[in-house]
């Protein structure tokens, strides 16, 4: 066993000291690491607020949403549904659905409008 002298074992008691200390600093403590925030990029930025609970773009997003949802499921695909119906099994009106017009000849009447069709001119060609 080397014998030291005081200088030297100060000298190596400040060592170890020193080796412990910078040991215990390299423990990381709860609020470790320190990083500066980052900018957020524009349209994560408008992300983030968004999501934000209870901003009030999230509440009225909310809301919009809500009411197209029950606007769609609640008022107009049945009553689109129920027009369906209506048109085209229900309705007993006369030409109501027109498939196919009927042929109008001279002296008809139309029923619609109660117009009646003129008789046709006959010109004076001489040919034909």
């Amino acid at each position: 066993m080397p014998v030291y002298t005081p200088d030297e074992k100060l000298r190596l008691e400040q060592l170890r000291t020193l080796r412990r200390r910078w040991l215990k600093d390299q423990e990381l403590s709860p609020r470790e690491p320190v990083v500066p925030p980052k900018k957020p990029w524009p349209v994560e930025a408008f992300w983030q607020r968004f999501l934000e609970p209870r901003t009030f773009w999230r509440l009225s997003m909310f809301k919009a949403y809500n009411a197209g949802v029950f606007t769609l499921t609640r008022l107009l695909i049945p009553a689109w549904v129920v027009h369906y119906y209506v048109k085209y099994h229900i309705m007993a009106k006369p030409y109501g659905i027109v498939s196919l017009k009927p042929r109008l000849f001279p002296g008809d009447t139309v029923i619609e409008t109660g117009e009646v069709i003129p008789p046709m001119k006959e010109d004076d060609h001489g040919h034909h």
